[in-house]
């Protein structure tokens, strides 16, 4: 999977417009990162990628390279 597939698939999942998000983009910036985007991208890693991210883990990203990063 390509960076722009992984950003496509972020943008989706917290509802920004295309194009939108770069792996610089820091997640306490987006007013769409809250409980219910964790929540989202616990399952979608869960679901797309068959692996298990914890709520600790998630609050650990800070920016979106560090989810990106943990796609592979």
């Amino acid at each position: 999977m390509t960076i722009q597939e992984k950003l496509s698939l972020l943008e989706e999942l917290l509802d920004t417009e295309k194009d939108t998000l770069s792996e610089e983009t820091e997640l306490n910036q987006l007013s769409q990162w809250d409980s219910i985007a964790v929540i989202s991208l616990i399952a979608m890693f869960d679901e797309t990628f068959g692996k298990v991210v914890t709520p600790k883990e998630v609050k650990s990203f800070k920016i979106i390279k560090d989810i990106t990063d943990k796609m592979e």
